[in-house]
């Protein structure tokens, strides 16, 4: 909800277009002898080398005047190099040269005398031939290196990011809970949105948020931002004691970095089990969405400016509260989520697609909503291009 207290699916709905389009699938991964996964090129660049040598030799067969074709061969050991390893591309050496020789000097194939299998001009092509093969071998040997440097690199990244967005687990306290995360960058977990959920004395309070910015320059701030939480909300005061807190560290971050256009949009929630009710505090943020006996509905409060912005605003956040009982599950959401487009430039319409997929139906659990949206968003978004993290949850049944 923005400072005028429009609701941001409002403000969505009114930009959105109908429209499907599909995800655009990423290619495999294989493992190299570190045990890290190096993605895999795509199926044309597979099966280039072999499509250049079937050029070859169809060129060889349609030529009307007999020239040497086999030249264009001293090319394929650099084609290779770009997909397959130093020893492939040794291998395909050799292959070009011995079929350089077959084309030279092979009456019955190519209709060449075999006294010219040792013309000046074809050993230049043999010995061209080789030199380009160590030129492609050390090409390929250098490409893998860089690749599994990467690979290290980006597997470190996503270590330190399973760390900061520690698993879901699947009971918190009182509550089922469930998460999602999808990162804007391709082929990593590497973002600027987090989320987290803790049992507390004073109830089981979650947090999900988003930081300007995304990538590495982002995880800085997820782990400053999730460190306070995780330390604030066990100490005595209510939720917005608890944004306080995150509201002075993310002022001393700033300070440090420098940045003085450093926020972070988040809401937060307190479940009391006792009252049946959730307690929100909701700083810039998409608001929390309740799916409730078949209906799905914004849970709209008070506007307040993201944390890192608090010194601007007129007045204090609020804290409003709703109705949370067994059956309910509340669906707590970043931008990438509800702002992803599909191939017309429409938003991913997520009130609309709950209802269709739950309205009245038995009520849901928490995996069956994120379970729904990973499966439903790449049918909606061919590209995600911003970091998407969900977290549900849902009251356990009180005995």
């Amino acid at each position: 909800m923005n400072r005028s207290g429009e609701s941001i699916f409002e403000r969505i709905r009114r930009g959105r277009r109908p429209g499907q389009g599909r995800i655009a699938e990423r290619p495999a991964a294989i493992a190299d002898n570190s045990g890290s996964e190096v993605p895999r090129p795509p199926a044309w660049m597979r099966w280039l080398p072999a499509a250049y040598v079937v050029f070859v030799l169809l060129l060889e067969t349609v030529t009307p005047t007999i020239w040497a074709v086999s030249f264009l061969l001293i090319a394929l050991p650099v084609i290779a190099a770009y997909t397959l390893g130093p020893v492939s591309v040794a291998a395909v050496t050799v292959f070009a040269v011995v079929l350089e020789g077959v084309l030279a000097g092979t009456p019955c194939c190519t209709g060449h005398n075999i006294h010219q299998l040792w013309a000046n001009h074809y050993v230049a092509a043999y010995i061209a031939t080789g030199l380009v093969g160590i030129l492609g071998v050390a090409l390929a040997a250098h490409r893998r290196r860089q690749e599994r440097h990467l690979v290290r690199a980006n597997s470190v990244a996503e270590a330190l990011m399973r760390t900061l967005l520690r698993p879901v687990p699947h009971q918190v306290g009182h509550v089922l809970a469930a998460g999602l995360y999808r990162s804007g960058e391709v082929g990593t977990m590497v973002g600027g949105d987090l989320y987290d959920i803790r049992a507390t004395p004073d109830g089981e309070r979650a947090i999900i948020g988003d930081v300007r910015g995304k990538g590495l320059k982002a995880v800085r701030t997820v782990a400053d931002i999730l460190g306070s939480f995780r330390e604030a909300v066990y100490e005595q005061g209510d939720l917005l004691a608890v944004a306080a807190r995150m509201e002075r560290r993310l002022a001393r971050e700033a300070e440090e970095l420098p940045d003085d256009e450093l926020f972070v949009t988040a809401a937060l929630i307190e479940y009391d089990a006792r009252a049946d009710r959730v307690t929100i505090v909701n700083h810039g943020h998409i608001e929390p969405v309740l799916i409730s006996e078949g209906e799905v509905t914004a849970l709209t409060g008070p506007p307040a400016l993201p944390l890192g912005l608090g010194t601007l605003a007129d007045e204090p956040p609020v804290a409003y509260t709703h109705r949370f009982a067994h059956g309910d599950v509340l669906l707590l959401c970043t931008d990438g989520l509800i702002e992803a487009r599909d191939r017309t430039g429409a938003f991913y319409p997520l009130l609309d697609r709950l209802r269709h997929r739950f309205a009245g139906r038995p009520a849901p659990g928490p995996c069956d909503v994120i379970d729904f949206l990973n499966t439903d968003l790449p049918r909606h978004t061919r590209v995600f291009h911003d970091d998407v993290a969900l977290l549900a949850i849902a009251p356990l049944r009180q005995k």
